[in-house]
């Protein structure tokens, strides 16, 4: 399967999109660190009018939220039907966010809306990101700020390189990805963020690297840490679409040899394992 074909509205709202929902905690708590990053890059004010793009099961809209106030108001999107679902069963009442359903980069937003455009791994996927980003800015104030984080390399979140390392040999190779196709590393290039944004028409782009070791799995025990981190990633991300179609023996030596590779992190009710991300905020000129 091409990488290009993989992230579609149709899979977010089936399959891929009710994995996710099923494993919302863990993932939540996964990019937890991130996202509180990129709240602070944000430093959204109390009234503030906020649009977080991708917002998933919401728990960066919620956390926007509760800076804003009730004075303010956070409008997360996603374009998948289960997340927007469980966000709005999360959401307490009389919490100042609403979710829909819809594609931030096409989707009619209000014109002039917005203080502060926020994205939590949610920007990654677009599959014109300068048109997407020249839409999203036009529901920005005169001056209003950006800040999202996304993934760096492949090969500095392990995440990804781990499980991936330990299938060579086991499954057939595929063609490598094209590194600008939609997908979680699709703006690992800081240079391209750089032009996406500057061709969008932001201004004062600055780009910081942002490292962490985050909790993958979870379980009550170091062994039940390691079998829940296997079993997440089985299900979610791009070792759940290398195995799709193959035989059960494959996979299940691909099971025992990326548990071999997640027994070697460090841990003992979550398998602690690096990640890296950039962390991005741009500013909409004022006038």
């Amino acid at each position: 399967m091409a990488e290009e074909n993989v992230y579609q509205v149709a899979d977010w709202n089936g399959q891929s999109g009710e994995r996710w929902v099923a494993y919302q905690a863990r993932l939540d708590a996964m990019m937890a660190v991130f996202g509180q990053a990129a709240i602070e890059a944000a430093a959204p004010a109390t009234g503030e009018r906020v649009l977080d793009v991708g917002c998933g099961a919401g728990a960066s809209s919620l956390d926007l939220a509760a800076r804003v106030g009730a004075g303010g108001q956070v409008l997360g999107v996603d374009i998948s039907e289960p997340l927007i679902g469980r966000a709005r069963v999360l959401a307490p009442q009389d919490t100042p966010v609403l979710f829909q359903v819809a594609d931030a980069s096409s989707t009619e937003l209000p014109e002039g809306a917005f203080d502060i455009l926020f994205s939590r791994f949610g920007v990654m996927f677009f599959d014109d990101p300068t048109a997407a980003f020249a839409h999203m800015r036009r529901a920005l104030k005169p001056g209003a700020r950006v800040a999202f984080v996304c993934w760096r390399g492949m090969a500095e979140n392990d995440w990804v390189r781990l499980p991936m390392g330990a299938i060579k040999g086991i499954v057939p190779p595929t063609a490598p990805p094209d590194s600008e196709a939609p997908g979680p590393f699709s703006l690992g290039d800081p240079g391209r963020v750089a032009r996406i944004l500057t061709a969008a028409g932001f201004i004062d782009i600055a780009i910081a690297p942002f490292d962490a070791s985050i909790p993958f799995g979870e379980g009550g025990t170091r062994d039940a840490a390691i079998d829940d981190a296997v079993e997440m990633t089985l299900e979610v991300g791009p070792l759940s679409r290398a195995l799709a179609g193959q035989p059960d023996g494959i996979r299940a030596r691909a099971s025992a040899a990326v548990r071999a590779a997640f027994a070697g992190c460090p841990g003992e009710r979550s398998v602690m394992i690096d990640a890296a991300a950039w962390i991005v905020t741009a500013r909409n000129p004022a006038s």
